[in-house]
């Protein structure tokens, strides 16, 4: 069965609605998937509903957002799939609202930040912007992309980020956010660790370094992995005795990835205890 349990909905910064995400998780042929929104739940009933009327297997799921101030020299940002949550448990829903409301403030702060650095932006013409989900990404990014300032997200990391004064805002810690989707009977799998810990290459003592956080599982099949950093990820997650996952971080054409890529089989992965999670 192919298997892809990382996709983001419109509830986030995917363009795709739960019916829409069933549309094409039907068409690429995938048998077993997961919505994991960033800090929302908001679309995991819809998306459980008509996954149930189409016979797909389903997880519920979230991506939560984290920070370690100090990591080495560096801050560091990781993110935590929750997978086989209670959406409604108030202990994950306090953490990943503060999160939510976090991120917001941060795109707010980044127009301020424009502002001063030269760019034509009328506050007001943007405190009545109204932000298409369809689109993908978020509010701030696509009112500057409509004002002509950058061209698309590659574009907004690449040019603007490094000019702006602010900086990712005070997640939750890993232990924190761990800690609240465990209370949600959930299981929380380390996201994309190639990409997340890229800083260093992302070697086995970048593993080592995560593993005291709790998490029970990494994200070995990612978007962001070559064969050899699959292969490393499978390796440790073997060694010790975690769980392995993947997912393709879909997000409906924003962000330029592909459904169901990598190609995951459910027989790659080691699911362990969320095995009895599944929606059938």
């Amino acid at each position: 069965m192919r298997a892809d349990l990382h996709i983001h909905t419109t509830a986030s910064d995917g363009c795709w609605t739960p019916e829409r995400v069933i549309e094409g998780v039907q068409a690429a042929g995938i048998g077993l998937f997961a919505v994991t929104d960033h800090d929302t739940t908001a679309n995991v009933y819809a998306t459980k509903a008509l996954a149930r009327a189409a016979g797909i297997a389903f997880l519920r799921g979230v991506e939560v957002s984290t920070i370690v101030r100090d990591y080495g020299p560096k801050e560091l940002t990781l993110h935590i799939l929750g997978y086989g949550i209670d959406p409604e448990n108030q202990t994950l829903q306090s953490v990943i609202r503060r999160n939510d409301e976090l991120l917001k403030e941060s795109d707010d702060a980044h127009i301020q930040d424009m502002i001063q650095l030269g760019y034509d932006i009328d506050l007001d013409d943007y405190a009545n912007y109204e932000h298409d989900r369809t689109r993908g990404g978020w509010r701030a990014l696509n009112y500057i992309i409509d004002q002509g300032i950058c061209a698309d997200v590659r574009a907004f990391f690449r040019v603007l980020w490094p000019k702006m004064t602010h900086r990712w805002p005070d997640f939750a810690h890993p232990t924190e956010a761990i800690a609240a989707i465990r209370a949600a009977g959930g299981v929380p799998i380390l996201a994309h660790p190639g990409a997340s810990l890229r800083r260093n290459g992302c070697t086995e003592e970048d593993l080592n370094a995560v593993l005291d956080y709790g998490i029970a599982g990494v994200e070995c099949y990612s978007y962001a992995h070559d064969d050899a950093m699959t292969a490393l990820c499978v390796e440790w997650c073997q060694h010790h005795n975690l769980l392995i996952t993947g997912g393709s971080d879909y997000h409906g054409g924003f962000a330029g990835r592909t459904l169901g890529v990598p190609v995951v089989d459910s027989e790659d992965l080691q699911l362990g205890e969320l095995v009895n999670l599944i929606v059938a």
